[in-house]
Formats: C-alpha cells, structure tokens, sequence
C-alpha cells in the first residue's frame, strides 16, 4: 500500500511540473492589475481552437521560461471565455501579440513566432533605446544579443549623442543600443570618438563606423553590418531579407556540406557586393519548392538565383552551367551592370474575359492594373487557398454590382494567380487585396478588413480616385456570424 501510494504522489508531482507555466493567464478581473504591476508584458491574445495559435503554445512557453530570470513577463487570454477583454484591446484575430508598458502604451509585437526571436525582441523592448555603458558593463552589453550597437561619444558632442538617440527610437526593435562617453574605453576599442561599432556573434565578429553621424547612414550601416556576408533563408529569416530593400542571391543546395563549399567559393563575390546584394544559402530539400518560384527548375540542384526584391524580378542562373566562383561572377557582375532582363513567369492572356471579374496574368498587368485611368482592385490568390475559394462568390457579386454601376468604365475588380504569374508586388499571403488608385499606382493601398462586399465597396470608395460608393441590395448586404469568424483565426493563407 505504501508503494501504490508514492506511486500516485510521484504520479501528481508530474503532472505537476508537465502543467507548469511560466505564462500567466490573465482574466478581464486581473489583467489591469498585472499590466500595472509590471514594467513590460507581452500578451497573446488567442482562441484554443486556433491552429497557429496551438503552433505558438510551446514556442511561447520556452520563450517565456527563458525572460523569466529577466523579470520580463508573457500572458496570455483566452478571447473564447475573455471576449469584452478582447474586443476592448482591438483585437481582430488569432494570436494577436501585443507590448503593454502599462495600459497607455500598447505597441503590436513585431518579431517572428518562434521562442529565440520572442526572447531577443523582448529583451531590445525591455532596455531603454540606448542604454548608458560603463567600463563594468560594455563586455555585458555586446552581448546582450547576436547584434548590438555601441556608440563611443564624447559627452559634449550633442549633435551626435542626439543623432545616435535618432537612430536607437528608429531600430529598437532590431538591435540594442549602448552608449558610453568614457574616452579610455574608446581608446581600448580601436575608435576615435564620435564612432558607433557594432558587435555581431558571426563573420568578422564587428564592424566600425566612422562618418559623419546621420541618421539614414548610420541606418544603412546597421542593416549592412548586421546581415550576414552568407546567411541562410528560412521561414525566421525571410521577411528580415525581403524587407532588406536589396536584391538576394539564393544559393540551393541539398545538403549542408554543399551548401558550406559553396558559400566558401563565392564569398568573395559576397564581400564585393556588400550591401549591394544579400547572399544567402537555402536548404533545397527542406526549401526546394521555392526554387519554382524563382523561375527555377525545382527538381534540380544545386541552383543560384537573384530576386530584385523591392521589383519581386527574378533572375534564375542557367542550370545547365556548374556553379563557380567564374561563372557566377560573371553573372552578378552582369546583373548589377543591368545587362541581364528578368525572368517573368506568365499564363496566357486571355483571348476573352469571361465573368464579371478581370483575369490578369503577367504579360497583361501593366496594361489593366496600372492603366492610370481606372481604380484597380487586385486580389492576389493561389488555386489551393481555402481563404480564396471562400472569397470568390462575395468577389463575384462586388464585380458584377460594379460593371452594372454608373461606374463601370472607372473601377475595375480583378483578380491574378500569383502562384502561375509574376507580379511586381511582395505578397506574403493569400488572399492579398490591394487597390491601386487612378493617377496613383505607385501607393497601392493594401485591404486589411473583413470580407464582406459592404466593406469592400468602402474600401474602394474610401481609397480610389473616383469615390466609387454603390449599393448592394438588402440580401447582398446581409453578414452572418459563422461568415465573420470564418477569417477570425488568420486572414491570409501562408506562403
């Protein structure tokens, strides 16, 4: 009896420490008070039935074990039992991640959903923007992080102390920033003040500005520094190297051995296109599908491509040639001197539009999306994204009350496979609906409501050149509830 008995005792001792979090649910009764009580909260706000929701838990629990020792806290509400507490804090799907400093300064987290870049965004968020340095806490501060900034001032050079501060409110959520006026501490850097060096746990270990201080230079020298000469393209780095505003050269290979020989033969055309271009490897047995994307052939490794990122062109390497440092020289060379015409990836154009909304592939975007004399309104789908399949009767009926409205020479609904086409826009998920307003093309205006047509001929009234506002009959206009919680958990299907 007395064995059976440990037995269950060591039985709840592990459900125990198996139920352990060091996420506080928090109740619309207590989360005032522990947003008060505590200097910095990162909040999810989420539903059980959501799935990204369910992919986040464990990421959010190591994330939050790991900021505990920091004092910096994750919560967590459930908008299922919590709804009035939800909708009072703006909150439209599922997770929803917000940074409390305090009840009147809510900021949107802006980091990727994995444990390690819950725990590095935290952690700039919890510093002030630019933290002072001392002789006892620069070898802390450098590293704090896989990349911090330190600026070597003299204490009475305030145009420069006020240019770095600039800077620091700009980037916080990308890199920390330390600054000492201390000269013995410069001295022993290797600076002469004014000087910002940024310290890195990769390639040459940190990287030293000496200009001028200026608030775009010293940006532009960040982004620069902090990039790897050779990094690697996966589902935490991909926005960070899409929004890097340069051209990325994709290096495809199967298996890490090839992908280091690689990165090895090309890193001197990395080093001499620093900042011109990003060069990063691709796992293409994990990643290969991507290559399709890029105009390549995805079935065969190893492969090299460039995306003009900002134009989303691609420019895919002849995969019949071997890759060297020659003779991917010579094509980099040529891509940066203009020589090389991308690559477009396009259906054919229709011989006749069938249905009220506009098909538009490649070879025709110019001509009906960018025609400066008509509101365009542009979804961009994928065949097998359920969010779109959704979409489509409601995009059906706006298109058809348009083309029967006094507006059916000015306002044109369309749509483009994005998946069997390129386009010369970004797209992170589908469905992506933008609008690019008559006399305006260059400020597409991104559609980020609910699904309805109601809100949609809003929308283009709202943004177009025309104030395009029509009326839906009384049944178009009726919304049901299962139809707005249909998009609650995530408005877009990923790429």
């Amino acid at each position: 009896m007395h064995t059976v008995k440990n037995f269950a005792l060591g039985l709840l001792a592990a459900a125990a420490v198996a139920t352990a979090s060091d996420v506080v649910q928090l109740k619309k009764d207590t989360f005032n008070d522990f947003i008060k009580s505590n200097d910095i909260v990162l909040a999810e706000f989420f539903a059980p039935w959501c799935g990204h929701c369910k992919a986040l838990a464990p990421e959010y629990e190591e994330a939050a074990t790991t900021l505990k020792e920091k004092n910096i806290k994750l919560a967590k509400v459930d908008c299922t039992e919590e709804a009035d507490l939800c909708q009072a804090h703006g909150v439209e799907g599922y997770p929803t991640l917000k940074v409390f400093r305090g009840l009147d300064n809510v900021t949107p987290y802006k980091g990727q959903r994995k444990a390690n870049a819950i725990t590095s965004y935290m952690i700039k968020q919890a510093l002030p923007a630019v933290s002072i340095l001392t002789k006892d806490t620069l070898e802390d501060f450098k590293n704090a992080d896989k990349v911090v900034l330190v600026a070597y001032i003299d204490a009475s050079d305030k145009s420069s102390n006020e240019t770095f501060a600039k800077v620091a409110d700009k980037l916080r959520d990308n890199y920390p920033f330390g600054a000492t006026n201390d000269a013995s501490l410069a001295e022993a850097e290797g600076v002469t003040p004014p000087a910002i060096v940024l310290y890195k746990d990769f390639d040459e270990g940190k990287a030293v500005f000496s200009d001028k201080f200026d608030v775009e230079a010293i940006e532009k020298f960040a982004k620069t520094a902090a990039t790897p000469l050779i990094g690697e393209v996966g589902p935490e780095t991909y926005s960070d190297y899409m929004s890097a505003g340069i051209p990325l050269a994709y290096i495809f290979a199967e298996t890490a051995e090839e992908r280091k020989e690689l990165s090895d033969a090309l890193k001197p055309i990395a080093e001499a296109q620093r900042g011109v271009i990003n060069f990063a490897t691709i796992d293409a047995k994990a990643f290969g599908a991507h290559a399709g994307n890029l105009n390549l052939d995805a079935g065969k490794f190893p492969a090299f491509a460039i995306q003009e990122t900002v134009k989303n062109q691609k420019f895919p390497f002849d995969q019949s040639k071997e890759i060297t440092h020659d003779s991917i020289k010579t094509f980099v060379d040529d891509f940066v001197a203009g020589k090389i015409e991308p690559s477009v990836k396009s259906e054919p154009i229709p011989e006749t539009q069938e249905g009220p909304v506009t098909v538009v592939v490649a070879k025709s975007y110019n001509d009906i999306v960018l025609d400066d004399n008509k509101d365009v309104l542009l979804e961009f789908y994928a065949p097998w994204c359920g969010h779109c399949k959704a979409l489509a009767p409601k995009y059906e009926e706006l298109a058809s009350l348009y083309a029967k409205s006094e507006f059916k020479d000015k306002v044109v609904i369309a749509k483009v496979d994005a998946t069997a086409n390129d386009v010369p826009d970004e797209i992170q998920g589908f469905p992506t609906i933008k609008l690019f307003p008559a006399g305006a093309k260059d400020k597409p205006v991104t559609y980020s409501g609910s699904r309805t047509v109601e809100d949609l001929i809003k929308f283009i009234s709202e943004n177009g050149k025309y104030k395009a506002a029509i009326s839906e009959t009384e049944d178009d206009a009726e919304e049901t509830a299962t139809t707005s919680a249909e998009g609650a958990e995530e408005t877009h299907d990923e790429l």
